[in-house]
């Protein structure tokens, strides 16, 4: 039956690897905890059964542009009761969604729109069937700091008349189970547990004494390599500084980043799918929901925050089953930079003090008048709910150690002399399953792709970009 309804809806003549296994317990009505590899098609594991219970299905999503691609993906496939129900909506097009609600057979949320009161009013108004959590390792990842309406998100789902939840991720550790587990509340979930290797993609890492010798690799690379890739930086205004550079050098290459306006965004993504760009220069707000199959090329110029970041990240070349190549790029010092990164927005001990000052008055002009950011705001309004001054300084500080030890599992991929896919699978508590013949740098691995006529290996700088490379590292 189930196989008959995905040729009907879907026209795929098979299911992949998992997502049978997780269709049969979703359609038993149980709570699913789903680990499938980037790229083996996780939305079809509520896509297919939403067609066929009887009433809709509520998915969370963790950003804006994943929300739209799956909307777009629904709709591809002839699909008219989607919506997305988001902050690109106006006051008017959010009125009008909320009083048609139950209407809609797919509806796509974030998180904090969900925490709104006229939200959840108009959703126990709403039938559903099942509850998604895309990406579930979200919760973990950012419930305990950045977005803590993750962690509420049960409470919300008890109110919802709680059908049965589904949790989706390509990548999480066995602590990351635990926290999806533990904070949706969910009731004894059955478990499809697959492996987040992807042997296709060659684990490719070069070492570099200064940013400058890393960076003028990367640019000879992009300008040499054959194949569509995707090229990660943590800076948005890096993104358009070296789109502008390779832009000069004759690559079809744009920037993308989480500050540009909705419609550009839109148009770089097309123009990539489609073939008209070769590559992208982008922070990790591009790619969750990207379908373009033949990706040969992911590069990250520094060490991404997580593992699970990396692997998410990677996970989006060689969806074709083609090999494909990932290359992560080190200078000296890139892990402290990483670090003032991944915890600048935390709260530091002068902001819990100030907060706990005014925690009888109108704690938001700690915000209004410039005291913190609104992210740091955010974390204290949660937490300190819960904890004392004290409680919450530890909070914190362990929050901080927390992000240090994960960058320091992607430095062990830097300074790795052994297989680099062993580590990354050790630290998600899995083991290599067979051998693999272009499996990494470590493993002898090249990266001449069978579709290449030539390496892109023994680079050297063009002359011509001295002065470029000036400009973005002054002397």
């Amino acid at each position: 039956m189930l196989e008959a309804a995905l040729r009907q809806y879907f026209g795929y003549q098979h299911f992949r690897e998992g997502q049978q296994d997780v269709i049969e317990a979703v359609m038993r009505g149980e709570d699913v905890i789903a680990v499938l590899p980037t790229g083996t098609g996780k939305s079809l594991c509520y896509q297919l059964p939403t067609k066929l219970l009887p009433h809709a299905t509520l998915i969370i999503s963790p950003l804006l542009s994943l929300m739209q691609d799956q909307v777009d993906q629904l709709k591809r496939f002839g699909e008219k009761r989607v919506i997305a129900l988001n902050s690109f909506l106006n006051r008017g097009e959010k009125q009008e969604v909320l009083q048609k609600l139950g209407q809609y057979e797919y509806i796509f949320t974030s998180p904090e729109m969900l925490q709104q009161p006229h939200v959840q009013q108009a959703l126990q108004h709403v039938k559903l069937s099942l509850i998604v959590v895309d990406e579930a390792h979200c919760l973990s990842q950012w419930g305990f700091d950045f977005r803590p309406d993750y962690l509420q998100l049960a409470s919300v789902f008890d109110s919802l008349a709680r059908p049965g939840i589904l949790a989706l991720s390509a990548t999480a550790t066995t602590q990351v189970l635990v926290d999806i587990k533990q904070y949706l509340q969910m009731r004894s979930p059955h478990e499809c547990i697959h492996s987040v290797d992807r042997p296709a993609i060659r684990l490719m890492r070069e070492r570099f004494e200064t940013a400058e010798q890393k960076l003028a690799w990367a640019f000879d690379y992009i300008r040499q390599a054959q194949g569509a890739g995707i090229f990660y930086t943590q800076s948005r205004a890096k993104c358009e500084q070296y789109a502008a550079v390779l832009v000069e050098q004759g690559v079809r290459i744009a920037y993308y980043h989480g500050g540009m306006e909705l419609y550009d965004r839109q148009l770089i993504q097309q123009q990539f799918l489609q073939g008209q760009l070769d590559w992208i220069v982008a922070t990790n707000a591009f790619g969750m929901g990207v379908h373009k199959d033949n990706i040969r090329h992911i590069m990250h110029e520094t060490l991404p925050q997580t593992m699970a970041n990396y692997m998410q990240e990677i996970g989006r070349a060689g969806r074709d089953g083609q090999p494909a190549i990932a290359v992560l790029l080190y200078a000296q010092g890139d892990e402290e930079r990483v670090h003032y990164i991944a915890t600048e927005d935390l709260p530091q001990d002068a902001h819990v003090d100030a907060y706990d000052a005014h925690r009888q008055g109108d704690v938001t002009q700690l915000v209004t008048n410039g005291w913190m950011t609104e992210t740091q705001f955010r974390v204290l309004h949660y937490w300190m709910q819960q904890f004392s001054n004290i409680e919450m300084k530890h909070f914190i500080g362990q929050l901080r150690l927390q992000k240090r030890e994960q960058i320091m599992a992607m430095q062990k991929m830097v300074d790795e002399q052994s297989c680099l896919r062993q580590v990354i699978l050790h630290y998600f508590g899995q083991t290599l399953q067979t051998t693999i013949e272009q499996c990494c740098s470590n493993c002898g691995a090249t990266y001449q792709l069978p579709a290449f006529e030539e390496p892109v290996v023994g680079l050297t700088i063009d002359a011509s970009w001295q002065k470029r490379l000036l400009a973005i590292f002054p002397q």
